[in-house]
């Protein structure tokens, strides 16, 4: 496989709660006013994003994989996850509250969906005045406690909320019951899942009126009922270094803050994948050096050894397996 940064076409999806963010604060070629995810780099079936740019434009990860499966996912990857990509990247945009939700963990996700679980984190790249995230209970409560609660429609009034700025990083384990509030525009990266148990949506109806489907029976023997301080990334923001803001069994997330150019080297085992939140860079790979600014993704084959980052400003994510 011929090693060069790839980029994707993001995949949109319009949701009940989208806004407009991700066109106008990240630029995105998208239009309408419910835009609320872009799925940057996916493998999941049936939505495998596919690539833009270099001699491999047009053809979807999933194919990617297929042509040379430790060249672009690395040995430690497929030892772990065989070919199946086993992260997904997006960015959301929050005009409106989303529901109350949490993602069962992997040995539940395997037996009832044939699925990864979904463990996530959230880097706040904007927020409104006032924005909050629902993560966890205030405090611990029993089983029978939160069903009172939510058969009474007071679910809400059991949960922490969590006032957010621009930087803020927060991990979401499994099990955990959340909700991105309105007014925030972050980054996700989680496990390749899209199983979501919704349990409260404040009665809100789609656009032809009916109310959206809960997953409240679901959810029971998903929920963890403890509060755990567990949630808050406190990481360095130290410029010009490699800063570790997140490190788990599913992805390790880190933060550069760069004003000149960085020399990264990998030893070949598993792909990188580079979210841009702010500023620009030119990264370059083998003979190629592709451009990306402020809410664009590329990823790294593992076959790639050495990057050279050039930029005079930009803020990035790195996220390898």
């Amino acid at each position: 496989m011929e090693i060069y940064p790839l980029k994707f076409r993001p995949i949109f999806k319009e949701r009940l709660w989208g806004g407009t963010k991700l066109q106008t604060v990240l630029k995105k070629g998208v239009s309408g006013d419910r835009v609320g995810e872009s799925w940057e780099i996916s493998g999941v079936p049936g939505d495998g994003t596919v690539l833009s740019n270099g001699p491999y434009a047009g053809k979807s990860l999933p194919e990617l994989i297929e042509m040379d499966p430790e060249g672009l996912l690395g040995s430690r990857v497929l030892d772990r996850f065989g070919r199946e990509f086993p992260i997904l990247i997006k960015f959301i945009d929050a005009r409106l509250d989303l529901s109350i939700q949490l993602h069962p963990g992997d040995t539940l996700a395997r037996k009832r969906h044939n699925s990864f679980g979904k463990t996530e984190m959230w880097y706040i790249m904007d927020a409104d005045p006032g924005a909050q995230l629902i993560i966890g209970f205030k405090e611990d409560v029993s089983r029978e406690a939160y069903q009172e609660a939510l058969d009474a429609g007071k679910l809400p009034q059991l949960l922490h909320y969590q006032n957010v700025s621009p930087g803020d990083a927060y991990f979401i384990n499994s099990g955990k019951i959340h909700a991105i509030g309105g007014g925030i525009l972050l980054a996700e990266i989680q496990q390749s899942s899209d199983v979501t148990y919704r349990v409260y949506d404040f009665n809100r109806r789609d656009e032809d009126g009916n109310l959206r489907e809960l997953h409240t029976e679901l959810a029971l023997d998903a929920i963890d009922y403890e509060r755990r301080e567990d949630f808050i990334l406190d990481y360095s923001a130290e410029p010009n270094k490699v800063n570790e803001v997140a490190s788990s069994p599913y992805f390790t997330t880190r933060y550069l803050k760069l004003d000149r150019d960085m020399e990264r080297s990998f030893n070949g085992d598993a792909f990188t994948i580079y979210l841009c939140t702010s500023g620009e860079a030119t990264l370059t790979a083998g003979d190629t050096a592709v451009y990306f600014r402020a809410g664009e993704t590329l990823m790294l084959p593992a076959a790639c050894r050495h990057l050279h980052l050039a930029t005079r400003k930009c803020e990035l994510l790195e996220v390898t397996v």
